[in-house]
């Protein structure tokens, strides 16, 4: 876990409060199908199978720090996945909008991409920032 889904937040802790926040805000939904171990290896091999930086580079979209089209960044994930993301962006210390998050949803087995029945807040202009990392 802590090679293949680090916290990136700071202070960087170990990990173990930033995933039992996934588990309780995302894993918790399929606890019926999957254990917590069997949740978070499906959202590894999730990760390994669609990885949403290499399809978002092969559409030309790069983390350096450049703005970006939101609707050519949606589409290259939805070619990618079958199913429209959702973006959420934060405010860059240059005042523009950035690339925060990318939701994609899956069922509960945690094997199948599906519309997500519900969209977090967080508003991005037709332009976002993708920050470099």
């Amino acid at each position: 876990m802590q090679n293949n889904w680090p916290t990136l937040a700071c202070p960087s802790g170990n990990g173990t409060k930033f995933w039992a926040h996934e588990w309780n805000k995302h894993g918790t939904c399929s606890e019926s199908v999957l254990s917590q171990h069997q949740y978070f290896k499906a959202a590894l091999g999730l990760k390994k199978d669609v990885d949403l930086l290499q399809i978002l580079e092969k559409a030309g979209i790069k983390p350096n720090g450049e703005s970006y089209c939101l609707k050519k960044t949606k589409k290259a994930i939805k070619d990618a996945v079958g199913f429209t993301p959702w973006i959420q962006c934060n405010v860059a210390p240059s005042g523009n909008r950035q690339l925060y998050q990318v939701y994609v949803c899956v069922d509960t087995s945690g094997k199948n991409f599906i519309q997500c029945p519900v969209m977090p807040k967080g508003k991005c202009g037709s332009s976002i920032e993708f920050p470099s990392f």
